[in-house]
This record gives C-alpha cells, structure tokens and sequence, in this order.
C-alpha cells in the first residue's frame, strides 16, 4: 500500500495505490487521518453508510464524510476497524477520538478524479481543496 501528496495552489492531491479496494479506502482514511492530527481526546466510533454509482464517487464521498465528521463532531479518525464494500456500497467502522483536528481541508473535489484497475492494484487519485 502505497499514498502520497501532491501540493497544489489551494488543493492537495492524494495519490493512492494499492492491491485491493479496500486497502484504497483503508490508505485514504490513513492519509485523511494525517492531515487531521492528534489531539488528546476521548475515545469514539463511527459506523459510516454510503452510497453512489461508482467507486470512484465512493472514494470522494468517502472522505468528505471524514471531512464532516471533523468538522461538525471533531471525530479525528484513527483506524479502519471494519469496512465492507458492495455493489455501489459503502459499510465501514472508524475509530477514532472526539478532539480539536486541524480545519485543513475544505472539500473533496471531483476535479481529476481517477479510480482505476492496474495490472499489480489499485490507482486512485483524488484533489482535496484546502
């Protein structure tokens, strides 16, 4: 498994690749969870359900909920404990901790999304405004 940030003028690009989908999901949880911070705080789960019609549309929804949840709930996530992905599907646990994350992202944008199959995983690439 493999992530890594591209700087941009106002954005971040997240480069993932990896050998399942589910590790794409697990990284860009990973790689949101660096961004956000460690505060001291009080343990917590989130269980999170989404849908949409593509999995790369999955991806974005998928990290713009993380987004909510630190903006609205100050949930600093931390580990994927459980996560099953379906048809246009998204079932997942985080755990994590109540605290103050860094307000660094805004959104996560469609601009230059890319999910693709290759022939050793998974590529995706997602363009997260900050």
């Amino acid at each position: 498994m493999l992530y890594r940030w591209i700087d941009h003028t106002s954005e971040l690009e997240l480069r993932i690749e990896a050998p399942t989908e589910e590790d794409v999901f697990a990284d860009a949880l990973a790689a949101f969870a660096e961004l956000a911070g460690r505060s001291a705080g009080s343990d917590d789960r989130r269980t999170i359900e989404l849908e949409a019609d593509e999995r790369g549309l999955l991806l974005v929804d998928w990290l713009n909920e993380l987004v909510y949840l630190a903006d609205s709930d100050g949930f600093e996530p931390a580990a994927l404990e459980e996560l099953r992905l379906g048809d246009g599907r998204l079932s997942a646990t985080v755990a994590g901790r109540r605290g103050r994350p860094r307000p660094l992202v805004k959104a996560v944008s469609l601009h230059g999304l890319r999910y693709t199959r290759e022939d050793d995983g998974w590529q995706a690439r997602v363009v997260l405004d900050v």
